[in-house]
């Protein structure tokens, strides 16, 4: 009877394992990542403008709106693990955000348009202005001194355009500290990105879906120093990656206009 019941078993192990393939069935793994929720943020649209580019978080135009925060951590932890909070509003002609760090360690040196400003305190916007193509995007990208990188990307580390002085010169960008901090801050410090992207610049290389109540962008926020003395890399919607890399839109949140 044993050995009727074993070979029964073994019988049966193949086809355990040709019903697990095709419906997904894989043993449980106790190192796994937890499952995060979807990030998702609703944008107000600006009630009075314009809106001043001035890098003041506190003022009128941002009150009433609710911050993002990025909670999430890339890679190994840092010694200081800074506060980032993001926010974003829109009209018919622009998108506006504004960022809030406290920070520690901050260092910012790059000065030239698309430089690596990644390496230094760096905030980061990445968003598929398209809807129906979530995975092409922009990454602007801009230091504590204010110097940004932008990019236009369908695929990563592949096929990108990097936008020229022309364009860039029409994002209109604020920012607390100078535009070059060096040598590096260690004391607790709070700094701010203000800026405003004319949607016309970006139909110059991309679809847009103009924002009104209901359309629904990806996108995702982030924060970085990777050449700081404390490397750090922030997101707002969790990136299921072992190591950093931003430039992941799979794992972008929803941004949905009010």
């Amino acid at each position: 009877m044993k050995a009727i019941i074993l070979s029964l078993s073994l019988l049966t192990l193949p086809l355990f394992f040709s019903l697990s393939n095709r419906v997904g069935i894989a043993p449980e793994k106790t190192d796994s990542a937890p499952i995060k929720e979807d990030a998702e943020y609703l944008v107000k649209k600006l009630k009075k403008g314009p809106n001043p580019i001035d890098a003041n978080w506190e003022k009128a135009q941002w009150k009433g709106i609710k911050a993002v925060t990025l909670d999430y951590h890339m890679g190994k932890d840092p010694k200081f693990l800074p506060k980032v909070q993001a926010k974003l509003m829109y009209d018919e002609k622009n998108i506006y955000g504004i960022f809030k760090v406290e920070d520690r360690y901050v260092r910012s040196v790059v000065q030239e348009y698309n430089g690596n400003v990644s390496g230094d305190s760096c905030v980061e916007f990445f968003f598929s202005p398209d809807s129906e193509k979530p995975l092409s995007y922009f990454n602007l990208e801009i230091n504590a001194g204010g110097t940004p990188l932008i990019f236009h990307i369908t695929k990563p580390w592949d096929d990108f355009t990097k936008l020229g002085k022309e364009d860039i010169d029409q994002i209109e960008i604020a920012h607390s500290l100078p535009e070059v901090v060096d040598p590096e801050i260690s004391a607790p410090t709070t700094w701010t990105i203000e800026y405003r992207i004319p949607i016309s610049m970006l139909k110059k290389h991309s679809n847009v879906t103009q924002p009104k109540k209901g359309v629904v962008w990806k996108a995702n926020f982030y924060k970085t120093g990777s050449r700081t003395s404390n490397p750090n890399f922030l997101t707002w919607s969790f990136v299921d990656n072992p190591k950093p890399n931003f430039h992941l839109p799979q794992f972008f949140g929803t941004l949905k206009f009010q």
